[in-house]
């Protein structure tokens, strides 16, 4: 049986709703969903959240330069954002919008108990506000980047208003204790670095409201003309979502998956709301997050992406390459080749081509394609009697080491993958397609094949979360449909189970068929 008493709880960014879908946020959300699909695997009752954010001033704007509402608007795109990750195979638990009613009581809950502590205040700011990202800058950073967006390059804009605020300053000395006690809190190590150097630079009160900027956004309690700040309102739905009494277990998350540009707000902002909401009757169980995640951005043929230059990999794109390869090689490409460090990732139709033909074509579509075939030709299909040859079954277990539990990590895909390989370099030294042509050899060709068949089923295993669609079709031509239910039930075998060796029992059987990736050629 498995573990289902461990839980494990994984978050996207929400994204604002002021445009479509683009490659960022399909990666982002696609390696979520990989790493949540790696933990249902393992038996953890998992929770994967992602959504929208709504109350952006910026989407008012937009809205009325097409004549609809703030909402409508919002109605719209939050729409494509949610058929979209449906359409990508995207398995989330919850899709929060930041504008449902669940979402906003919880949102007014805890900025009452906030004001109660005393972390909040009124008071009356001025300062260098970025419009873009919709936050202030401080004097310092704005006077780095000679009063322009670290983000998009616009110019800052003047501003003061009355705001309340969040007493940020006051938690400096508790954050840097929290970081050092904890040292995988941010990951990767360079964005750690960055963190603890822009806190010992020391630590602003921060505001948490606007005034002046119409109804669009959730009131700040008491007071009609301030609207509480959209970062501050997208931030809490980590844990509006999970309120709930039977969603409270999944709390505090294991971890939220964002990209570089929003690190200050998850690794400092927030931390220190849950730090100040602790203190608040009925509020002990906001715990901190166990760790957040920064990974870079994506390039387009080693130059930034931009609407000037047109070259945004955006749904189109995304569409025609899914019609292409198909979904599970855009989800691989993503997943290898993607910007999960502090390096930029490239999306280059040659390197996607490459990497599509090498490794999923030439290694794992023609390795199983072999295993098929032969199986089919020199055995009739079907192992009588399965036997393994230890030199591959040696190298099988080096390969996956002694935790079983081998996908609790996106290591398990390169194990996959190096599985494989090792298939490729055993039939390449055993030769059973010459073996079978001689007299007296036919149980040595059923040992080969047996133990390529086997090592072919574990590699399936590793590679499930990355390549659903094509294991769930390896699965089915090697009779372990009900590998697709087994692996999800808490009742059920569990991986360490499913991945110990002999997994194909006498009588089990290979369907041949087309390659699982076709090679496609250089147009």
């Amino acid at each position: 049986m498995t573990d289902s008493t461990q839980t494990f709880y994984i978050t996207t960014p929400i994204y604002y709703v002021n445009d479509r879908p683009h490659i960022g946020h399909l990666y982002t959300t696609t390696v979520a969903d990989v790493v949540a699909r790696i933990h249902r695997l393992a038996g953890e009752d998992t929770f994967f959240l992602t959504g929208t954010d709504e109350h952006a001033a910026k989407v008012v704007d937009t809205a009325a330069e097409r004549g609809m509402s703030a909402q409508a608007w919002a109605d719209q795109n939050a729409e494509a954002f949610r058929t979209t990750f449906e359409r990508f195979g995207i398995s989330n638990d919850d899709f929060i919008r930041t504008s449902e009613a669940r979402h906003k009581a919880f949102v007014t809950g805890m900025i009452s108990d906030l004001v109660e502590t005393g972390d909040v205040y009124l008071g009356e700011y001025e300062g260098w506000y970025d419009a873009g990202q919709e936050e202030y800058v401080p004097e310092a950073r704005a006077a780095e980047h000679d009063f322009k967006s670290p983000i998009n390059g616009k110019s800052l804009v003047r501003r003061k208003e009355e705001n309340y605020f969040f007493r940020l300053s006051a938690f400096s000395d508790d954050l840097l204790a929290w970081i050092d006690a904890n040292p995988e809190f941010i990951q990767p190590v360079a964005r750690r670095n960055e963190v603890l150097g822009r806190i010992r630079e020391g630590l602003a009160d921060v505001p948490i409201s606007r005034s002046g900027g119409g109804d669009w956004g959730i009131p700040f309690p008491g007071r009609s003309d301030h609207m509480i700040y959209v970062w501050i309102d997208a931030l809490i739905n980590y844990t509006s979502t999970v309120e709930a009494p039977e969603r409270r277990k999944y709390w505090p998350a294991n971890l939220h998956l964002i990209a570089k540009d929003i690190l200050w707000f998850h690794a400092v902002i927030w931390p220190a709301m849950l730090m100040a909401i602790q203190k608040a009757p009925g509020r002990e169980w906001m715990k901190l997050p166990r760790q957040i995640y920064a990974h870079s951005f994506w390039i387009r043929d080693g130059q930034k992406m931009s609407k000037s230059l047109g070259n945004f990999v955006d749904l189109e794109k995304l569409d025609e390459v899914v019609e292409k390869f198909g979904l599970d090689a855009l989800r691989w490409y993503l997943l290898t080749q993607g910007p999960l460090g502090t390096d930029d990732g490239d999306f280059s139709d040659a390197r996607f081509l490459a990497v599509y033909n090498s490794d999923l074509a030439n290694t794992l579509g023609n390795s199983f394609h072999r295993i098929s075939n032969m199986t089919g030709r020199y055995l009739g299909g079907c192992f009588e009697e399965p036997s393994s040859d230890p030199g591959l079954r040696a190298r099988v277990e080096e390969i996956l080491g002694d935790d079983r539990r081998a996908p609790l990590g996106l290591g398990g895909l390169s194990k996959g993958l190096d599985l494989v390989r090792a298939i490729d370099a055993f039939i390449e030294e055993t030769q059973p397609f010459k073996l079978a042509k001689q007299e007296g050899t036919e149980e040595r060709v059923a040992e080969i094949l047996y133990s390529c068949a086997e090592t072919y089923r574990l590699a399936s295993l590793l590679l499930w979360p990355t390549l659903p669609q094509k294991m769930e079709e390896v699965w089915r031509r090697m009779g372990l449909e009900e590998y697709t239910v087994r692996l999800a039930d808490p009742e059920g075998p569990g991986l360490a189970d499913c991945m110990a060796w002999g997994g194909l029992s006498a009588g089990a059987s290979i369907e041949k068929g087309p390659p699982l990736f076709a090679r496609i050629q250089d147009e």
